[in-house]
């Protein structure tokens, strides 16, 4: 049996830590191993440098980078690594986090950072959870069976608002 790679989640502040929880509880969810740290693009730039240069051979598999304003973290973790970044920009009060949108998807060529909606975290988990299923086919049979429970889930409240329907209308 294979070594499960780890999935990283790099913040750059502890105040993201409520946004970062959702990744936290879906890759325990998915049985993913996973590390989380406070690393600053700005004010730790040679922490991260060094994280991401040295996160392949410590067996990471994705690293996620969450950070609000300039938002840079998820670009100097990806200037430093081969492996897979995904950023999840945080919401704050100076422009609702759409700085941190602009500052993580707007890569330029080479760099990619894959990114996710603004506090979008659990969906971080879940493409990082994607990303190493590829070659771990338990997780791939768990991520299809999550879909399958969407898929039940919404069948199901489509069914409720039917009768809700029916009922509303005596039928």
């Amino acid at each position: 049996m294979s070594v499960k790679k780890k999935v990283a989640i790099i913040m750059g502040s502890d105040s993201d830590f409520p946004t970062v929880a959702e990744a936290i509880k879906k890759l325990d969810y998915f049985g993913i191993p996973f590390e989380v740290h406070v690393m600053s693009a700005h004010r730790t730039p040679e922490a991260a440098e060094n994280f991401s240069k040295s996160a392949k051979s410590n067996g990471f598999g994705v690293i996620i980078a969450a950070a609000g304003k300039a938002a840079h973290l998820g670009g100097v973790l990806a200037a430093n690594t081969t492996l897979p970044v995904i950023g999840i920009p945080i919401k704050s009060s100076t422009l609702d986090g759409l700085d941190a949108l602009l500052a993580t998807v707007q890569m330029p060529s080479g760099i990619p950072v894959a990114t996710v909606a603004i506090d979008g975290a659990a969906n971080a988990a879940i493409l990082a959870a994607e990303i190493l299923a590829l070659t771990d086919e338990e997780l791939a049979k768990k991520l299809e069976d999550e879909k399958i429970n969407m898929k039940n889930g919404v069948e199901a409240k489509d069914k409720a608002v039917q009768d809700k329907v029916n009922e509303l209308l005596g039928k």
